[in-house]
């Protein structure tokens, strides 16, 4: 009986790992598309993406990108309900918008290096991610989407605005992480650019629309933590 009230009390604590389902609609989707976009894709890239050149040593916080998000929302589910929904709430709305633009705008980039020129463990890991992610459904990037994702998040969390290093932190691998997508020759600047405006846009409706709607004492409060 015991373990049957703790097993329910866990179920009622963290109800919001419901969220987690999106999964559910989002693989599926993409992996349709990963399959499906192949050819006849519109080339997203310009001028600027010539000029970056590649640097395989950008595979470590590109990878780190995995960790990042994991990381964010296990804090965030854990720590504060709210704010939990608030990331996840945006963080998937824009990746549900990157599936529609992808389906109704097949779109991809040929910015990878054909040949290397060097041979190290970073461009093997180089060469690993190319095999497993392919050129296509870049725009805009879920990388640099997902970062300024979590950035926002931490930046607007209370308990986090104490914490500085945590913050500063996040906000430097992000940006690695952002530098990361073009170094590596996987997604365009306009890729880039595309995901920042994302993120600019939803901000107004989940962060911003929130705050508009707190009480002007909580308002405050806020102001002087």
């Amino acid at each position: 009986m015991k373990r049957k009230n703790r097993f329910t009390d866990l179920l009622r604590k963290y109800r919001h790992a419901w969220v987690f389902l999106y999964i559910l609609v989002y693989m599926p989707w993409f992996l349709w598309l990963e399959s499906h976009v192949t050819r006849n894709y519109h080339v997203i890239q310009i001028r600027l993406d010539e000029m970056i050149p590649f640097n395989e040593f950008f595979i470590v916080p590109y990878l780190l990108w995995f960790a990042f998000i994991v990381a964010a929302f296990l804090y965030f589910f854990f720590t504060d309900v709210p704010d939990f929904y608030k990331l996840a709430k945006f963080m998937f709305t824009g990746m549900t918008v990157f599936l529609v633009i992808s389906t109704v705008f097949p779109n991809g980039q040929d910015l990878r290096p054909m040949v290397f020129a060097r041979d190290n463990i970073f461009v093997d890991l180089v060469r690993v991610l190319y095999r497993a992610d392919t050129c296509t459904n870049v725009f805009p990037s879920l990388h640099v989407f997902n970062s300024l994702s979590v950035c926002i998040a931490v930046h607007e969390s209370r308990a986090l605005k104490k914490y500085r290093g945590v913050r500063w932190g996040a906000y430097v691998l992000a940006g690695l992480i952002i530098l990361a997508t073009m170094f590596l020759k996987q997604h365009s600047v306009l890729d880039v650019i595309g995901a920042c405006l994302m993120a600019c846009v939803l901000y107004q409706f989940v962060y911003a629309a929130e705050r508009k709607r707190e009480p002007r004492y909580v308002k405050q409060k806020r102001a002087l933590l």
